[in-house]
């Protein structure tokens, strides 16, 4: 029989798939890493049992401890798996700007979790990094993991991640883009990549109100770059020790909302229902679109699942909120336009228009029946009179019971 040990043994060995809409304008086959496919639907998995292995190993770690954590969910998830099967409880410090299914999830699977504000500075005592560090020194028989600056979490990814990706593509990949946090899934795989073909360029995604791209370019800590953003994910306000700069290439930064408006256009128009770093990805390649050539072969890798974010990116009213969701605004003229005008114009009502075959149609009724075919085309809270003129002086009015 065929059959894998416990849960973590399923980790790893995630399809690459071609990306057909959404990279139409990219002039090279993109392929993406669907990290999803992992049991706890993150590219976390890998390297939270990674750290986990390391720490029990070299003693860190030891039996019936307690994992603690600062995690923006996805990190937690995958320690959360590891310590059920390995037997270790888990405390998770987690920002409020995060999505409600990710504190949820965290919860479901036996962890306790601890919401911190995120518009604080990292050395603020109220601080994510804070509390996680400050639990650590306080609770008897703890581990902290700090996947931040924890070397497990680049050497996972150089591990497995870059293999996989070397092998999937046959060695032809040119060009890797991924986006950016605590640096190990971009610094592992780009060591490994580039031990294998030096060319291969690494592109790393950076939001709006993250330090990587200026410090990437200039060296410069610049702390007017930073300032509070939607985006999930992605970039920071710190530097972590896991971010190798000298193995990348270049970056780009992405707007929280063209981040949020491809992480839908994935789902519509791939099929992958993935989280908002997958979206600003995407629309992150396409800006560099001019790097690639048609004989390329480009990988992006999708972080995680979009169901961390069906109350966010993939709610209607959260985007309109913020003025991410793009809608048509009909206008009134244009609905008569389609729904009266043309129904009825130059036509003989009795013969031609269903609603007028057992009905005189006089103003009276002509506008009874235009307010009730424009009625449930228009919102409830909107109110609706019809004004239907015989001539300058002559007409009648209805608007509803």
């Amino acid at each position: 029989m065929k059959y894998a040990k416990n849960i973590l043994e399923t980790i790893g060995n995630t399809p690459l798939v071609k990306l057909n809409k959404v990279t139409a304008e990219v002039d090279a086959l993109v392929l993406a890493k669907v990290e999803t496919f992992n049991p706890g639907n993150s590219v976390k998995d890998r390297m939270a049992v990674k750290m986990i292995e390391d720490a029990e190993a070299d003693g860190r770690l030891k039996p019936g401890g307690t994992i603690i954590e600062g995690t923006s969910g996805n990190t937690g998830m995958g320690l959360a798996l590891a310590a059920i099967v390995k037997g270790y409880k888990c405390i998770f410090v987690i920002s409020d700007k995060q999505s409600k299914e990710k504190s949820d999830i965290l919860r479901a699977v036996g962890a306790k979790v601890i919401v911190c504000p995120t518009d604080v500075e990292p050395t603020d005592p109220r601080s994510y990094y804070s509390v996680s560090k400050r639990l650590a020194e306080e609770t008897p028989n703890s581990w902290y993991a700090n996947q931040y600056d924890n070397p497990s979490n680049a050497i996972a990814h150089y591990e497995q991640t870059g293999p996989e990706i070397w092998e999937q593509t046959e060695g032809k990949i040119t060009h890797f883009v991924v986006g950016v946090g605590t640096g190990g899934t971009i610094s592992g795989v780009a060591k490994y990549l580039k031990e294998k073909n030096p060319n291969i360029k690494i592109w790393g995604i950076d939001t709006y109100g993250s330090v990587f791209k200026k410090y990437h370019e200039t060296g410069i800590f610049d702390e007017n770059e930073i300032y509070s953003y939607i985006t999930e994910g992605i970039g920071e306000d710190i530097l972590p020790k896991n971010v190798d700069f000298s193995l990348i290439d270049g970056f780009t930064k992405v707007t929280d909302k063209d981040a949020a408006v491809y992480t839908r256009k994935i789902a519509l128009e791939e099929g992958i229902f993935v989280g908002n770093s997958a979206g600003a990805a995407i629309k992150g390649l396409l800006q560099l679109k001019e790097h690639f050539k048609p004989e390329d072969v480009v990988v992006v890798l999708f972080h995680d699942s979009g169901s961390r974010y069906v109350g966010k990116m993939f709610n209607d009213d959260w985007m309109r909120e913020r003025g991410f969701l793009e809608e048509e605004i009909t206008k009134a003229e244009d609905l008569i336009k389609e729904h009266i005008e043309e129904a009825f114009d130059h036509k003989n009502l009795n013969e031609d228009v269903p609603e007028f075959r057992d009905l005189n149609p006089t103003a009276e009724h002509i506008a009874y029946i235009i307010w009730h075919k424009l009625r449930v085309l228009i919102a409830a809270d909107k109110e609706l009179e019809i004004t239907l003129y015989e001539t300058p002086r002559n007409f009648v009015t209805y608007k509803g019971l």
